[in-house]
């Protein structure tokens, strides 16, 4: 086994979509395909089912992905360190982030790493805020960037912004122009566009319900959507609510497409997460530093 069929294997895997993991590492679907073909025939043993144009993970494709992740994460470790022997000249940096931080937040700060370590390759993988923690748990994300509080012992978090949420409606929505909406109120007042579980957006709106003395399951949920845009895109188009960041939001209200709510929702951290066991490195380090810096 060689280590380009393991890398193959894992983004095959993880996609569960043969041209989006050639388009991934850069290789043709016809070298991916011929890959994974010699790993089974090896091996004599099945990775993946072939459901018409589809291919879904067998039961030892799942058992082996775990191990195959976890060699993968453990050479990425090693090239970081030896990346540091050579004064942050070159070295890849991979980072996952959810949607809102990962779309307008961290953007301009990976920028100003850039220009500063033009060597280092910056990988980005957006997700919801449970991927990516899960990501940093099993090695596969040098770094994390979520929003909310996480419960995970292995993970060192720091607060590195804050963020202000709001919940906005379009133009006519009767809660659009009431003033002192109560919890109550957007439970029986509104039906929603929401983000799909394990999203920090949705956990922070349904945490902030809960201490108000309201159940989030009686929420009248029109639509999940698994984007913050399409989320927005829908409320415009429709007489629903969401619970948003206001950093997302901000044009379109200025706009006057939606508009926000007389609700106070409150303040939610932007956290940096690391795994504690794992080697920190420098360029994580540097990377933490202009995130932190509030500029």
């Amino acid at each position: 086994m060689t280590f380009e069929q393991l890398s193959i294997f894992v983004a095959v895997a993880q996609r569960e979509h043969l041209t989006k993991a050639a388009a991934a590492i850069g290789l043709t679907p016809s070298a991916v395909s011929a890959a994974i073909k010699a790993l089974e025939s090896f091996y004599n043993v099945e990775l993946f089912h072939r459901v018409g144009r589809r291919i879904e993970l067998t039961q030892a494709g799942r058992n082996f992905l775990g191990e195959a992740e976890a060699v993968l994460a453990r050479a990425r470790s090693a090239a970081l360190v030896l990346s540091e022997l050579g004064g942050l000249r070159r070295g890849t940096l991979n980072i996952y982030a959810s949607q809102t931080i990962s779309s307008y937040w961290l953007p301009p700060r990976l920028m100003r790493f850039h220009e500063t370590y033009p060597g280092i390759e910056i990988c980005l993988t957006v997700g919801n805020t449970r991927t990516v923690s899960q990501a940093v748990i099993d090695g596969l994300a040098d770094l994390g960037f979520v929003e909310g509080e996480i419960d995970e012992p292995v993970l060192a978090s720091h607060r590195v912004a804050v963020d202000a949420m709001v919940v906005v409606v379009p133009p006519g929505h009767p809660l659009a122009d009431t003033k002192g909406i109560t919890a109550d109120d957007l439970l029986t007042k509104a039906r929603w566009v929401m983000r799909e579980p394990g999203s920090g957006t949705r956990s922070t709106f349904e945490t902030t319900l809960t201490a108000s003395g309201c159940d989030p399951s009686r929420l009248d949920i029109a639509m999940v959507l698994p984007s913050n845009e399409a989320v927005l895109s829908a409320v415009a188009e429709s007489m629903c609510a969401a619970a948003v960041s206001s950093i997302i939001v901000r044009q379109r209200v200025q706009q006057r497409e939606l508009m926000t709510v007389d609700f106070k929702l409150p303040d939610r951290a932007f956290l940096s997460l690391r795994h504690k066991e794992r080697h920190q490195s420098d360029a994580v380090r540097k990377l933490l530093e202009i995130c932190m810096s509030g500029n």
